[in-house]
């Protein structure tokens, strides 16, 4: 069995689907397909539920009917035999009446949620449809009915495991399943969603818990490549990448994978494949237990950083002094990316200020409190690069010329990461790629 997930730009119009369609009957193997929403689907869904908490019926009627002319003139498109079509209209029929009877009833957060799951029930309805337009045997499997969260929003994998294989043993025979991402029910029952990595996580979940052979993430990039090809010349796709690089990598700016996305097939050890929709003889990235050469492989950044040091004589030879520090952020659910210390103060790095005036104003309690914003983190990762000899050194001297703010080196085997001003980023990559990949593909 392998899992093919395909996001919001792979079925993101008609022609699309189609090829999506093509892609995964190229073979005989058995398959579960998971789907993302139509792209901007989601946030259309966002805005809706904008609307109705604020109580604005008639803003959020007028949103819906927008969309609802879209995904009409979609299915002529999609589909072309009138009992197609009859298909693919009661299924928009169906969602869109849901979301237009919700201007009439008191909108809370359980509905909220139902709102942003339509995108992905329509998407999989209507390609099932044009499946069975097309006469492929294929199986709608709900994800509502298997995929489930506990009180703490985590996946609980033994009942997934439980639900999904007594779903797909009542199917004897049946070798194509299509499925929706990010949608699951929470422990009351209710229409939830994963959050976290979205499809790619529901795509990793399910690989995960049936020991899959391996999954595949299909988007519109060939794979992930050793630095951002959005600003960066010359960039190239890797080949290979051990669950671990890939990790550090989408945690800190490489956006093909959200950093959570790959955890349960890690977990299980199911190889992940990252493939491109629109180039689908590329090879892609493979990534697993091993990766095939070591030194840097890649490097990414994210920005939006604040980085807040505290300063203390306090911390003086003292015990205790940071554990306290630690609480602060835990109380507020705030993660924190970065740290460096020295004998009186320590800087730690966050890239969510929501509650940044609460940590603030307690840290003001320990000691003199210094804030900068506006800051990127680059990372260079690779294979145990704190056994390679100069890595340091040479991504020092590539950024001679730009002001370094933090560097964090040790915390991890793989990662080395440095803080500057967001405003040197692209110059900080630039600069690092010509470093230690000589600007181009060796």
């Amino acid at each position: 069995m392998k899992v093919l997930k395909f996001g919001g730009t792979s079925v993101g119009t008609p022609q699309r689907m189609h090829e999506v369609a093509g892609l995964i009957t190229r073979d005989a193997d058995p398959k579960i397909v998971v789907l993302s929403a139509v792209s901007g689907t989601t946030n259309t869904l966002v805005q809706i539920g904008e609307h109705l908490r604020a109580g604005k019926q008639e803003a959020a009627a007028e949103v819906i009917e927008n969309l609802y002319g879209k995904y009409k003139d979609f299915i002529l498109q999609l589909v072309k035999t009138e009992h197609a079509r009859e298909m693919a209209t009661a299924v928009i029929e169906e969602h869109f009446g849901f979301l237009m009877s919700l201007k009439a009833s008191g909108f809370n957060a359980a509905q909220e949620k139902e709102v942003l799951a339509q995108g992905e029930l329509l998407s999989t309805k209507l390609f099932y449809a044009y499946l069975q337009e097309k006469q492929i045997d294929s199986v709608l499997l709900p994800a509502l009915d298997f995929m489930v969260i506990d009180d703490h929003k985590e996946p609980v994998l033994d009942k997934i495991r439980e639900n999904l294989q007594k779903q797909l043993s009542s199917y004897s025979g049946k070798k194509l399943f299509i499925t929706q991402g990010f949608i699951c029910r929470n422990p009351a029952g209710e229409v939830d969603n994963l959050k976290r990595g979205g499809s790619d996580y529901s795509a990793s979940l399910i690989g995960g818990v049936l020991n899959a052979e391996e999954v595949q993430i299909w988007t519109d990039i060939s794979g992930m490549h050793n630095n951002d090809p959005r600003i960066v010349k010359n960039t190239y796709p890797i080949a290979r990448l051990s669950f671990d690089e890939a990790a550090e990598l989408a945690y800190f700016g490489a956006k093909i994978l959200h950093p959570s996305s790959i955890l349960p097939a890690q977990k299980f050890n199911v190889p992940v494949r990252l493939l491109n929709t629109m180039e689908p003889e590329a090879a892609g990235t493979l990534i697993g237990e091993e990766t095939d050469s070591s030194g840097v492989r890649a490097l990414a950044a994210k920005d939006g950083i604040t980085a807040i040091k505290i300063k203390s004589s306090r911390m003086l030879m003292a015990y205790g002094f940071l554990r306290t520090v630690f609480e602060i952020f835990e109380r507020y659910r705030t993660p924190i990316d970065m740290i460096t210390t020295s004998e009186v103060a320590v800087s730690v790095t966050i890239d969510d200020n929501t509650h940044l005036a609460g940590i603030l104003n307690e840290l003001g309690k320990l000691g003199q409190v210094e804030v900068d914003s506006k800051q990127a983190i680059v990372c260079l990762v690779g294979y145990h690069l704190v056994d390679q000899k100069g890595i340091v050194t040479r991504a020092l001297e590539a950024l001679h010329h730009i002001p370094l703010r933090m560097i964090s080196y040790g915390g991890s085997k793989h990662n080395v990461s440095i803080l500057i001003d967001e405003k040197y980023k692209t110059d900080a990559l630039t600069s690092l790629h010509e470093n230690l990949f000589g600007g181009v593909k060796a």
